[in-house]
């Protein structure tokens, strides 16, 4: 029925406000591969610079990059502070064509050298006989899921048995910060009484069965990552347990035939352990940057890139030079804002609350430091320190004097 004339209209009901979809949370990989760059693939992560991420675990800015999966080489290069990192292509060739030789036939020479220095008690390894498992698969995470596989097959099959199994170029998952990292050794033996054992192979000599110290370090904390993540895989295999000595193999003398060595990596396995665990998860990080930023190399000018680096937290110290590829930039970075780290690591302990180069000379001139009381004990020493260098000084005739400022 029709409304009567002169008859209110009725009330119209108002239209509901339009729904307003939940903002979908973004995973800590997505956030990764916004601050990377969407279209960029992600730099592996591998067990060198774990090392030298272990080494300097305060580091906020390498920890984020590498979890991240950011080419700081690349970056470096953009940032105009390029690292002198890598081998020569000579030193890649010379050091596969090695590696080849170690591993040819089945890995025969590469099983004696392992039998003649860790294979007390077990039986000598057969040519021909010796398991060497395919572990190819799709992606990083088939192949470390391959590997894990394999290497229960094989600690089964030694059970009660003669078997030696070679793992040629596994790979291993180790979390860090948060972030997987996959890591491929050069080979992972497993021996007749369950053991696994991690083979380093190196193109470095040993000249009269000993190596370059700073290189068999260098190779030593590399492989504790190894045994690392061993650990993370035999945890869940039945009568597996983690060898930490490995078996690095070299050059002899002069030559290219292969010797070896055995290196107790357990001193290196407890630090970077250590190390590691004290890391600041990569999405605490990535949550204190500023909106926007990114490190994309292929859409970001060099100062969006300088102005996104210098937004995380970098713990400089000099040796870095020697395992980071950002660090002449840090370098630079830290000697413009007059910080006491670019002097070393002994130094900046040493001067407690004193932070710049300025506030140390100012604190020995005997001027008040910001936030640092006259009486604190570094400041007591450095005014003490330049007293006694005035008072040298001033027993020196004045031409010597001269000539040494």
């Amino acid at each position: 029925m029709s409304d009567s004339p002169g008859s209110a209209p009725a009330p119209t009901a108002a239209p509901a406000p339009p729904a307003v979809a939940e903002p979908r949370p973004t995973t800590l990989r997505q956030r990764l591969a916004e601050l990377r760059g969407p279209d960029v693939a992600p730099h592996p992560l591998d067990a060198r610079a774990l090392a030298a991420l272990a080494a300097n675990p305060g580091c906020g800015r390498r920890a984020l990059l590498d979890g991240a999966g950011v080419d700081k080489t690349a970056l470096a290069a953009a940032l105009g502070s390029p690292a002198p990192f890598g081998q020569s292509q000579f030193a890649f060739m010379r050091g596969n064509a090695f590696e080849a030789r170690v591993k040819a036939d089945g890995g025969t020479e590469l099983m004696r050298l392992l039998h003649e220095r860790m294979g007390a008690g077990s039986p000598q390894p057969v040519p021909g006989e010796v398991r060497v498992p395919d572990l190819s698969a799709a992606g990083p995470e088939g192949r470390a899921a391959r590997t894990a596989l394999a290497l229960r097959e094989a600690t089964g099959a030694a059970a009660g048995a003669s078997a030696w199994t070679l793992l040629v170029h596994p790979l291993l998952a180790l979390e860090v910060a948060g972030s997987p990292a996959y890591l491929e050794p050069d080979a992972v033996v497993v021996h007749p009484d369950g053991r696994w054992t991690v083979v380093e192979i190196k193109s470095f000599p040993m000249i009269d069965s000993s190596a370059d110290a700073s290189k068999v370090g260098a190779a030593a904390r590399q492989a504790a990552v190894y045994v690392l993540a061993l650990e993370r895989v035999a945890g869940r295999v039945t009568g597996a347990r983690v060898d930490h000595s490995v078996l690095l193999v070299c050059p002899r003398d002069f030559s290219n035939l292969p010797t070896a060595s055995v290196v107790d990596v357990r001193k290196q396995r407890s630090v970077t352990r250590r190390q590691l665990t004290r890391l600041t998860r990569i999405e605490d990080i990535a949550a204190t940057l500023p909106e926007g930023t990114s490190f994309d190399l292929e859409r970001c000018s060099p100062a969006e890139l300088t102005a996104a680096v210098d937004a995380v937290t970098a713990a400089y110290a000099p040796e870095c030079l020697a395992a980071c590829e950002l660090a002449f930039h840090c370098r630079g970075r830290a000697r413009s804002a007059g910080a006491v780290e670019a002097l070393g690591r002994g130094v900046r302990g040493e001067l407690g609350g004193l932070t710049t180069v300025g506030a140390v000379l100012a604190a020995a001139r005997g001027e008040t430091a910001p936030g640092i009381a006259d009486d604190d004990p570094t400041v007591v020493a450095l005014r003490r320190a330049a007293a006694l260098r005035a008072e040298a000084l001033e027993s020196v005739p004045e031409g010597v004097v001269a000539g040494c400022r």
